[in-house]
C-alpha cells in the first residue's frame, strides 16, 4: 500500500513542480477558479484549464524522462529485434516489463521524495516550495549520477548558465543530457545483445549456402536456434539483472 501510495504522488511531481514553480524566488501563484468570481475573466479560466489539462498530459512523458524507463525500453526493444521476433513479445508485454523494472530501480529514489518533501509538505510541516524542492532533490542526483559528464557540459554551455556546485544545474539542462545518455548507455547494451545473434545467423546461413539452400531464407531456420540459445543462457535472468545493477542496484 505504501509502494502504491508512493508511486501515484509521485507521478503528480511534474504536474506540483509546475504549479508551484520551482524557484521560489520567481514563482508566481497559481489559481485555478472556474466559478465566478471577482477580478476572474472567462479568459483566464480558459488559459488556466488548457494549462492544467496540458501538464497533466505531458506528466507520463516527463517521468519517462527522469527514470531509468528510458534505457530500459530501448534495451528490450534491440532485443527483440535481435531476436528477429516484430511481433513477440507484445508491446504491451515489454511497456509493462520496463515499466515494473523502472519501479523498482527508482523505488529508493521515490521513497526519498516522499519521506524528505511530500510527506512533510502533505503534512503541514513545510511550506510547497520547501516541498518540491526536497522531492525534486533526489530525482536530481538520480539523475546526475547517471549522465555523461560530456553530454552534461553540452547543455550546461548551451543554455549559458554557470554552476559551481551539481546541485545548481537546472532541471532544463540536466534532463536533455541525462536522455541522451540514456540512449547512449541503450545503443551500447544493444551492440552486445547483437552480437551472439548475428553469430547465430552468419553460421547458418553459412551452412544453407554450402547446402545449396540459397533461396531459404536464413532468419527461418536460425529463430528457433536463436530462442533455444536464449532460454538456454536464462536470457531473461541475464537481461533484468544486468539492466538493473547498471543502474548500481543488486
Amino acid at each position: 500500500m505504501r509502494v502504491l501510495k508512493i508511486a501515484a504522488l509521485w507521478s503528480l511531481l511534474p504536474l506540483m513542480a509546475v504549479l508551484v514553480g520551482g524557484d521560489v524566488a520567481h514563482a508566481q501563484s497559481f489559481n485555478l477558479d472556474l466559478g465566478d468570481g471577482p477580478g476572474v475573466t472567462s479568459t483566464g479560466r480558459m488559459i488556466q484549464l488548457i494549462g492544467l489539462i496540458t501538464v497533466l498530459s505531458l506528466a507520463p512523458a516527463i517521468l519517462v524522462m527522469v527514470t531509468s524507463f528510458t534505457r530500459i525500453i530501448v534495451v528490450l526493444g534491440l532485443l527483440r529485434t535481435a531476436l528477429g521476433i516484430q511481433q513477440s513479445p507484445p508491446n504491451q508485454v515489454m511497456v509493462s516489463l520496463a515499466l515494473f523494472l523502472t519501479l523498482f530501480i527508482m523505488m529508493p529514489t521515490m521513497e526519498r521524495s516522499w519521506d524528505e518533501g511530500l510527506q512533510p509538505m502533505i503534512n503541514g510541516d513545510i511550506d510547497e516550495f520547501e516541498g518540491m524542492n526536497r522531492a525534486i532533490k533526489p530525482v536530481h542526483d538520480f539523475m546526475m549520477t547517471q549522465v555523461r559528464d560530456r553530454d552534461l557540459e553540452l547543455f550546461v554551455n548551451m543554455a549559458k548558465v554557470t554552476v559551481s556546485n551539481p546541485d545548481d544545474i537546472p532541471l532544463r539542462a540536466l534532463i536533455p543530457a541525462f536522455m541522451i545518455s540514456e540512449l547512449r548507455r541503450a545503443f551500447e547494451i544493444g551492440f552486445l545483445l547483437f552480437i551472439p545473434f548475428l553469430i547465430i545467423d552468419m553460421v547458418v546461413a553459412s551452412i544453407l549456402m554450402s547446402m545449396g539452400m540459397m533461396m531459404l531464407p536464413p532468419v527461418v531456420i536460425s529463430l528457433p536456434f536463436k530462442l533455444i540459445f536464449f532460454v538456454l543462457v536464462d536470457g531473461w535472468y541475464l537481461i533484468s539483472g544486468s539492466l538493473v545493477q547498471s543502474f548500481g542496484g543488486g
